[in-house]
């Protein structure tokens, strides 16, 4: 009589379902976090790259990097064709007005700042800095850059964004055997490098003895 074959979760849901399912979740996931800054976008391309990692297919990692800078780079070009369209009229807009929301004045002025000193590389480094996006965004919206001139700026920094995210997740795949492993402590390290620059912004303003 022959043994009932070993049940796995990788037996269960094979990998080409995984990718059907995967990536266009994925795309949709990001692309709405780029509209609405409240979804760990990082977190869920490093939690990809984890799952990838894992994956026999030889592009599986391609396809994540692929997917996710598409996604960031559509969402944020979305988000500011409606910020522009909020600038144009005389009553604003609800989009204007969240981005708007979660600008403080300070790191808009500082983002204003670095903006006139140094263009489009402030681009690159405001999708790598956590909430560092929106501000920038806004200074860009204020300075009336075109939307060709942010796309192109905003082009190379959603690679660099896949890229960090992604890395920090092959990091935790290859940490941990199973892939569930890797993707908590993929999770965890992005959620505690978001944490980072308000804890810094905490203590700065915290009064002194």
């Amino acid at each position: 009589m022959l043994a009932a074959p070993a049940v796995t979760p990788a037996s269960v849901v094979p990998e080409t379902t995984q990718q059907a399912i995967g990536y266009p979740t994925l795309f949709l996931l990001v692309l709405l976090g780029a509209l609405v800054p409240v979804i760990p976008t990082g977190a869920l391309v490093s939690s990809a790259a984890v799952v990838a990692f894992h994956q026999t297919a030889p592009f599986s990692l391609a396809m994540v990097f692929v997917t996710a800078s598409l996604a960031a780079f559509l969402g944020d070009a979305a988000l500011y064709w409606l910020g522009r369209r909020g600038m144009k009229s005389r009553n604003g807009s609800r989009w204007l007005e969240a981005i708007r929301a979660r600008a403080p004045e300070d790191r808009l002025a500082q983002a204003q700042g670095k903006l006139a000193a140094h263009g489009v590389a402030v681009l690159v480094l405001s999708r790598l800095v956590p909430a560092g996006r929106i501000p920038v965004m806004l200074a860009c919206l204020l300075a009336k850059w075109p939307m060709r001139r942010f796309a192109r700026g905003n082009f190379p920094a959603c690679l660099a964004w896949a890229v960090t995210y992604q890395l920090i997740g092959i990091l935790g795949g290859s940490l941990f055997d199973e892939p569930w492993e890797g993707v908590v402590a993929a999770v965890v390290l992005t959620l505690l490098i978001s944490a980072v620059p308000g804890l810094v912004r905490r203590v700065r303003s915290s009064p002194r003895s």
